[in-house]
């Protein structure tokens, strides 16, 4: 699916879909995905030490992320060891997808989501880079947005930290891969009028990412 090679397949002659087999137009135009691009950018430079960790490290990082899931869900945790293990839970659900399904089903995208409602800045963002991390897995965008993740980014985009700000318009170009949440974000009060607010006021990295948020929800036609 990258631009050469898609390229290079109409340079061929070809005028249909490599994997649907439909017709394409007489003359095709390639139109970046610069929302795709961006999340790519962000979170896909795996170094080659932690693409080749042994596999008795993996397993370790597995049995790990269950006593750090259970310290961020437990009621009784404060703030320094639920700061602990969303610290540590971001480490490793930026790179394993397996530890990405094992938070979400463990309930602890609602204890996220407390985080967010905090009010303490350190927690909210380490959450708020939590979730992105969950919002990776295709089968977790519609789940999050369901158990009300974007009325916590709203609240964030107009009051969070400069960083948080940043890190929750990323978070709704990550949802908005999924059609359907576009349709929800761009229909939620405030949601792409909080975005162009950030576009307007924000420092560099908040403008790049409303900019990529605004772009991913236009394709839209009611956005």
């Amino acid at each position: 699916f990258d631009r050469v090679s898609i390229q290079q397949w109409i340079d061929s002659g070809n005028r249909t879909c490599p994997i649907t087999k439909l017709p394409l137009s007489e003359n095709p135009s390639l139109i970046p995905n610069h929302a795709l691009r961006s999340l790519i950018s962000n979170f896909a430079h795996v170094s080659p030490k932690e693409t080749s960790r042994p596999r008795t490290q993996q397993e370790h990082s597995h049995s790990q992320s269950q006593a750090l899931i259970s310290t961020l869900v437990s009621r009784s945790s404060s703030n320094a060891p639920k700061l602990e293990s969303l610290t540590r839970l971001v480490r490793l659900t930026k790179r394993d997808s397996i530890i990405r399904r094992k938070v979400t089903e463990s309930g602890a995208v609602r204890a996220a989501l407390d985080c967010v409602d905090s009010g303490n800045q350190v927690l909210q963002e380490k959450s708020l880079s939590l979730l992105l991390n969950l919002s990776l897995e295709d089968d977790n965008k519609v789940g999050l947005v369901a158990d009300g993740v974007i009325r916590r980014i709203v609240a964030v985009l107009r009051v969070g930290s400069p960083d948080c700000k940043a890190i929750a318009a990323t978070l709704l170009t990550s949802l908005a891969v999924v059609e359907v949440n576009k349709a929800t974000i761009g229909s939620y009060p405030d949601a792409i009028s909080a975005l162009v607010y950030l576009l307007r006021v924000g420092n560099d990295r908040e403008r790049k990412e409303s900019a990529t948020a605004l772009y991913a929800l236009c394709s839209f036609p009611d956005n």
